[in-house]
């Protein structure tokens, strides 16, 4: 790939565009913090003042943003990708947002002759920056192959899913049932303290059976210490777990188990947890009601 510009340098972001770096990419960023791009500035990047003038200078550009408000805005707004985006470049919007906001942004950019790729990642900060991610892409099948080499360096595996809406849908569905998953776990943490079980013998068992998973694994031994430091912030999984419900309303999909999920993510956000880890939703479950 040519020179790739990098929108949004948060957890996931900042990771994603230093293994560019250390893999030998040219690579401009913006952030809206333009504080952000120091470190970034450090291992090689140049920084531009704009999301335009990102694209002015970038064949590819890839946008890593919070939800679907600031991936529009990044678009949409004064000085965004569409016032540069034209015929021979790529945006590849690697957030995760619904399907209806990647739908906007595919036709808008489509309209001024420039190519789509939305390219939602399943991992948090770890993966991100062991370059371990698991990429959902979808749209322009073009612009997929030519993203590959900026794949391979972000990810272990890439996924093309066909037509644009088909990434953000299955974002979503992956990260419903860990919502799910969790909440269930935060329970029976729960459940073996209050009955006088070790929380520790709890996860050895589990861990030797049949449900034994990465996430329980990595997780269960910080929750049990209450200690949250954000690998996927509460925020943003209460947001995905919100966006697969309305998903599940499109579809007439009945799901009861990640609807009380997402309260307890909501619960979990009353009480300041939100720009904890997502698995300090363990605190709120902890509360009596």
């Amino acid at each position: 790939m040519e020179e790739v510009g990098f929108l949004g340098l948060g957890i996931m972001g900042k990771a994603m565009s230093m293994n560019l770096l250390r893999h030998g990419f040219k690579v401009t960023v913006w952030n809206r913090t333009l504080s952000r791009c120091d470190e970034l500035v450090e291992h090689g990047a140049s920084v531009a003042k704009t999301p335009a003038a990102v694209v002015q200078k970038c064949k590819y550009t890839i946008a890593m943003l919070s939800d679907p408000s600031a991936a529009l805005s990044v678009v949409f707004d004064k000085d965004g990708v569409l016032e540069e985006i034209c015929s021979g470049k790529g945006y590849i919007d690697m957030s995760t947002v619904d399907a209806d906001t990647s739908s906007k942004i595919s036709e808008a950019i489509a309209s001024k002759g420039g190519s789509f790729l939305e390219a939602p990642v399943s991992g948090s900060k770890k993966p991100a920056e062991d370059g371990q991610l698991v990429i959902l892409a979808a749209g322009e099948k073009a612009l997929y192959e030519e993203a590959i080499p900026a794949f391979n360096v972000m990810g272990k595996k890439s996924f093309f899913l066909g037509q644009v809406g088909n990434g953000a849908k299955m974002k979503l569905v992956v990260n419903m049932i860990m919502g799910s998953m969790v909440n269930a776990f935060s329970e029976g943490l729960v459940l073996a303290d209050r009955s006088g079980l070790s929380p520790q013998t709890l996860l050895d068992v589990l861990d030797l059976g049949g449900i034994a998973n990465p996430m329980f694994r990595m997780k269960g031994p910080t929750m049990i210490q209450n200690s949250y430091s954000p690998a996927f912030p509460l925020k943003h999984q209460q947001k995905d777990m919100r966006l697969a419900i309305a998903l599940g309303d499109e579809y007439a999909v009945s799901m009861p188990v990640a609807a009380a999920a997402n309260e307890a993510f909501k619960k979990a956000r009353s009480m300041g947890l939100g720009d904890l880890d997502f698995s300090a939703v363990y605190e709120a479950v902890k509360v009596p009601e």
